[in-house]
């Protein structure tokens, strides 16, 4: 355990969080950047007492599950959060779950796509965030609850309650694959995270096919650069899809484009207009 760096790594931390980030006013009697040594330890449901030591370097060598509650309170990043586990002697094992936390300039690069539908994809297949136009294409995700904004219950474990196809998609039965696959490698990063072994065991429950896609034991899948969606009220719309890798997050951005000029193209400015009003429904 190095104490002395480790003691000025967390005040480097502490002082580059303002308290806004965390939800509390500045106020008028603050000497220092960032938080008060007392609020990084109520964050980390630490004593006081116990945080200034660490700082100060006297402190004794923090358990593991101390650290991941300071790696949370001072929002540190995968590379950090390894850091600090390292510089406190404890080198970092794999994490509990899949990351569901957006870091913010992903989110602002969704807000300035408005001609391309983007959302970000946990590991476990959710959808943790989308734009406007994504959700006119694929689904007004707010309106879902957590369980149903995931993508491969979804095409498992039935239809949409409208009764459409998942979102729409023409290649429903490759998505369905690559899910699975996709899955099965993200089950082994996070061997210890309960809600993910249970949406496992409720997919092998519910779906004969997920179970004998999960027994081939394939974790490699093809890259899919087109898709086609039977919107409701556009009808097909064809675009490109890439994928963007968030890689300390063990996330992904999805952005769906169509080509200049297409009908395609025509269509999603529609979709941007009229957004996530159904145009098929009887009024």
């Amino acid at each position: 355990m190095d104490r002395r760096e480790l003691a000025d790594f967390l005040r480097g931390r502490r002082e580059r969080i303002t308290p806004a980030d965390i939800g509390l006013p500045a106020g008028p009697r603050r000497r220092t950047p960032g938080l008060r040594r007392e609020e990084v330890a109520q964050l980390a449901f630490i004593s006081t007492e116990y945080y200034t030591r660490l700082e100060q370097a006297r402190g004794p060598r923090p358990s593991r599950e101390v650290l991941g509650n300071l790696s949370r309170a001072l929002r540190l990043t995968g590379v950090e959060r390894d850091h600090l586990h390292h510089l406190a002697g404890a080198p970092p094992g794999p994490p509990a779950g899949p990351s569901r936390e957006v870091r913010p300039s992903i989110l602002e690069l969704l807000r300035r796509l408005p001609n391309a539908a983007a959302i970000v994809l946990s590991a476990s297949y959710e959808v943790i965030a989308w734009n406007d136009l994504a959700a006119a294409l694929l689904e007004d995700f707010s309106a879902l609850s957590r369980r149903d904004r995931n993508l491969v219950r979804r095409v498992f474990l039935g239809p949409h309650p409208a009764g459409r196809p998942l979102y729409c998609l023409t290649d429903a039965d490759a998505f369905a694959r690559t899910t699975a696959r996709q899955l099965r490698a993200t089950a082994a990063r996070y061997p210890d995270d309960r809600e993910l072994a249970s949406l496992v065991d409720e997919l092998h429950a519910g779906s004969p096919e997920f179970a004998r896609l999960w027994a081939a034991h394939e974790v490699h899948s093809e890259a899919v650069l087109r898709k086609t969606f039977d919107h409701p009220s556009i009808g097909p719309i064809t675009v490109n899809c890439d994928v963007l890798d968030v890689t300390d997050r063990d996330q992904r951005v999805v952005i769906y484009t169509a080509d200049p000029g297409s009908p395609s193209e025509e269509a999603l400015r529609l979709l941007s207009v009229i957004g996530t009003q159904r145009m098929d429904v009887p009024g």
